[in-house]
């Protein structure tokens, strides 16, 4: 057992999860100075997702990451600074809209699936792909929601599971 999983009977110690969002040129070499401001702070990146933003010569960056959150006032500070980025907002505790996508594989006979599609309904998930032998759902929510689905999975074979990362915009007309 690795030091992180927690010991059974006991509750895994609360993350302190933050999510940040960069306004960037589309310049080669970005992402890597922005990980570097990360590094440097012990921030780990739980999930990171980089699009194209409305402008084609900018990119949009969400960041989610764990770390003390005294320090992450600093590292929105350092990212702000970077040649490369417009603007860093720490959207932790605002309001805005999130959202993840998952696609679950799972390796199962035909008659454990009635069990795995009653999941899939109550979580809203989708197959996608219904094999002889295995099949894939995708799934769409916020990251305690696919937590959810995923753990109620894991005991049907689940294969091989791929997560999109968050996506996050500010609600109303304040900035993302």
């Amino acid at each position: 057992m690795s030091a992180a999983e927690p010991i059974r009977g006991q509750e895994a110690p609360p993350k302190n999860l933050h999510t940040i969002s960069l306004f960037v040129t589309n310049q080669p070499g970005v992402l890597v100075r922005v990980a570097l401001v990360f590094s440097r702070r012990g921030f780990n990146i739980e999930s990171l997702v980089v699009s194209p933003a409305a402008e084609g010569r900018f990119s949009r960056m969400t960041i989610a990451c764990s770390g003390a959150p005294e320090v992450l006032e600093q590292v929105v500070k350092q990212l702000a600074k970077l040649v490369d980025v417009v603007h860093a907002i720490d959207h932790t505790g605002d309001e805005s809209y999130e959202v993840e996508i998952a696609l679950v594989k799972l390796e199962t006979a035909l008659d454990r699936r009635t069990e795995i599609l009653q999941i899939a309904e109550h979580y809203k998930a989708r197959v996608v792909d219904y094999g002889p032998d295995s099949l894939i759902l995708q799934a769409f929510g916020s990251s305690e929601k696919l937590d959810a689905f995923i753990e109620l999975l894991r005991p049907f074979h689940l294969t091989e599971l791929v997560r999109s990362g968050k996506l996050l915009m500010a609600r109303s007309v304040a900035v993302t």
